[in-house]
């Protein structure tokens, strides 16, 4: 298959990554589109990993009020520069996660923030985590990926180190 310019724009435009890592992913698959995918998921995870130590100072706080106005969240999200919290995926995000907090309603943003003895308790710890951890949930939009997956799709499209820090969500009438 001929690679054109047409079909990098059309793999650019289902992945976000850049023209010459599509062209580059295009050309190492053949020019299959589903392999080069694949090739940018592969390459996106191991740049988060890269990216994963260094430091994110700027980002944005979303603020999302649900339909009724009985759930609110207020999510924090970081990111290495401003240039990147004012892009429209960015925004798009940070909106997207918010929205997750406040249909599924995680405890906590990594499994390394549970309490040991929390944990302990659980006879299912996986499970646990899956459930009440914000990074390990199958995101509410896409179920066949976790805000994890979500995370490091954003960092290798922008190329920064992107992490959520912390959120709160309320609910009338609720007291935890």
């Amino acid at each position: 298959m001929d690679i054109t310019i047409d079909t990098i724009k059309d793999l650019r435009e289902m992945t976000s990554c850049g023209v010459i890592e599509c062209k580059n992913a295009l050309e190492e698959a053949g020019g299959d589109m589903e392999k080069a995918k694949q090739i940018l998921k592969k390459r996106g995870l191991e740049l988060a990993a890269k990216k994963g130590g260094r430091t994110a100072k700027e980002g944005r706080i979303e603020i999302y009020i649900h339909p009724g106005a009985k759930i609110g969240v207020m999510v924090e999200v970081n990111c290495e520069t401003d240039f990147v919290a004012k892009t429209e995926n960015f925004c798009r995000f940070t909106k997207d996660v918010a929205m997750h907090i406040a249909a599924i309603n995680p405890k906590y943003v990594k499994k390394e923030d549970v309490p040991e003895d929390v944990l302990a308790q659980e006879n299912d710890q996986e499970a646990f985590v899956k459930e009440t951890c914000l990074m390990e949930q199958p995101f509410v939009k896409d179920p066949k990926k976790t805000i994890r997956d979500y995370v490091n799709e954003l960092i290798a499209s922008v190329g920064e180190n992107i992490f959520i820090s912390r959120f709160v969500r309320y609910k009338v009438n609720e007291v935890e």
